[in-house]
């Protein structure tokens, strides 16, 4: 007799679905993808503009090596489905007073660009940082990352056979507090504080290990041809010539389980059997019993939240700054910039990240371009409803205002439907809070947190940002490799 072949439904097709679909796809699995959105991507969104779409999510790709291993891992190459170019700017910084600085894919030059700017010590102590967050990734990328499932002991034991590795975390102390002592020039340390924000944290809240996300992206930054949801579409693309099956505009309302076991997914009317469950997207949907009672403790809420984000994407004219294709446009007073979020309100004196998508290569197109705009907000926990209408005003303002602070202006001015808010965000992936990175990443311990792929349900497992390893694209690429492997093997595929 023939052997059947497991049916996994995925629910949600964000990075971590589309990764553990194509991967289960390829080891043999009957494979159906549920997403309640029109499109394939999640958070890795466009919106539509006067000059195409515009990405209104992540704009670039870093840790292309993840990629490459995913396609690679199914008998494909990366450069065969997407057109992928590596950035030489990786990011230029701009400071009320004048002041610019553009960090570079070269070390070199980026060391020569914070000599002219701040002098050669600063230089020096750029060096010195570079090599300490190298050390860090190196020493956490295979115990904490690549581990399906982190252990303090593995990690203790890594840094035991290493003690210099203590130095280098600086355990005690926040990201704000070790940068302080890592570089005189306050402007690097507000920086290199600013990478906290990538994943959700407040910089003097967050342990000082997250320095390794400058490493990630000193790695190099890809631009995507199309764009990111690009990326998302390939992928599906792929899943799809292995014979997994997308069924969009669908909402999944339960997960039936049977003597402890998943057994079948309610969508609609419908009813699909089902041998596993992949659930990509927030796991606080399962305590929330947003998937029905069955699978409510499944995994535990978690609490607290990773910051939000006012995001504005919009097709404009620019007038005033020699943009890049990243830009930051920093707060005047460092030091009280991230207190408004501790609390729940909006930024008084923010940092911007702009991204003018069609600036990519070094170009410099005439006429309109596309922009994504992102202004870090609290989550919506802390929000009431019937005040969200006069906050979005308020943050409308607030951008605004800090664009003519730094002489940049747009034409025509984007209007208030272009800007997504933490209630929009709340209402695309529930029981999120409006939150994009899950759980916060503040405090050591954080990342031991995180829910891993499998959870308490026979059955059921977890991918996507919220979790582990945690946010950003390919730390959700890699969530869905271990969902993937887990299944792959409760389900005896290979």
């Amino acid at each position: 007799m023939p052997k059947t072949r497991p049916h996994v439904v995925v629910i949600g097709a964000g990075i971590g679905g589309l990764c553990t679909a194509l991967r289960l796809a390829h080891a043999g699995a009957q494979v159906t993808v549920l997403e309640q959105h029109s499109t394939v991507g999640g958070k890795m969104r466009t919106l539509p503009s006067i000059a195409g779409p515009v990405d209104a999510g992540p704009t670039v790709l870093t840790l292309k090596h993840v990629f490459d291993h995913l396609f690679t891992s199914v008998g494909a190459r990366l450069g065969d489905h997407v057109t992928l170019t590596r950035e030489d700017i990786l990011a230029r910084h701009f400071w009320a007073d004048g002041t610019t600085l553009d960090l570079m894919a070269d070390p070199g030059q980026s060391r020569a660009n914070v000599a002219d700017a701040f002098g050669s010590h600063a230089a020096k102590q750029l060096d010195r940082f570079a090599n300490r967050t190298a050390k860090l990734f190196a020493a956490f990328d295979v115990p904490m990352m690549q581990s399906p499932a982190p252990s303090l002991g593995a990690v203790a034991a890594k840094v035991l056979r290493n003690p210099q590795l203590i130095m280098d975390m600086s355990p005690h102390q926040s990201l704000t507090t070790t940068l302080k002592y890592a570089f005189d020039e306050p402007r690097l340390g507000q920086l290199f504080a600013r990478y906290a924000t990538y994943v959700g944290g407040i910089p003097e809240k967050s342990p000082a290990l997250l320095s390794l996300i400058a490493h990630a992206e000193a790695q190099g930054v890809w631009h995507v041809t199309g764009g990111m949801h690009s990326l998302a579409v390939a992928i599906a693309d792929l899943a799809t010539s292995f014979g997994a099956t997308f069924h969009y505009d669908t909402t999944v309302t339960r997960i039936e389980t049977t003597n402890g076991r998943v057994a079948a997914v309610h969508h609609g009317t419908s009813r699909t059997i089902a041998d596993a469950v992949v659930f990509n997207g927030d796991p606080n949907a399962l305590p929330a019993r947003l998937l029905g009672p069955d699978v409510a403790k499944s995994t535990p809420a978690k609490t607290p939240r990773s910051l939000s984000a006012y995001v504005y994407a919009f097709a404009s004219t620019p007038r005033g700054l020699p943009l890049a294709a990243h830009n930051v446009l920093f707060a005047d007073e460092p030091l009280c910039e991230y207190a408004p979020l501790r609390k729940g309100d909006i930024q008084t004196d923010p940092t911007l990240y702009i991204c003018a998508q069609d600036r990519f290569g070094g170009n410099t197109p005439a006429g309109p371009e596309r922009f994504e705009i992102i202004l870090n907000a609290a989550p919506t926990r802390h929000i009431i409803t019937r005040h969200a209408t006069e906050r979005k005003a308020s943050c409308l303002t607030l951008i605004t205002n800090k664009l003519h602070h730094f002489g940049l202006t747009f034409t025509p001015m984007p209007k208030l439907d272009s800007l997504t808010t933490p209630q929009n965000f709340n209402q695309m992936f529930p029981a999120s809070h409006g939150s994009l990175y899950g759980r916060s990443p503040h405090g050591m311990m954080a990342a031991f947190k995180r829910p891993t792929a499998q959870t308490s349900t026979t059955g059921l497992y977890l991918t996507g940002g919220g979790a582990h390893p945690g946010a950003g694209v390919p730390m959700a690429a890699l969530s869905g490799a271990h969902a993937a492997a887990a299944i792959i093997k409760d389900l005896s595929l290979i």
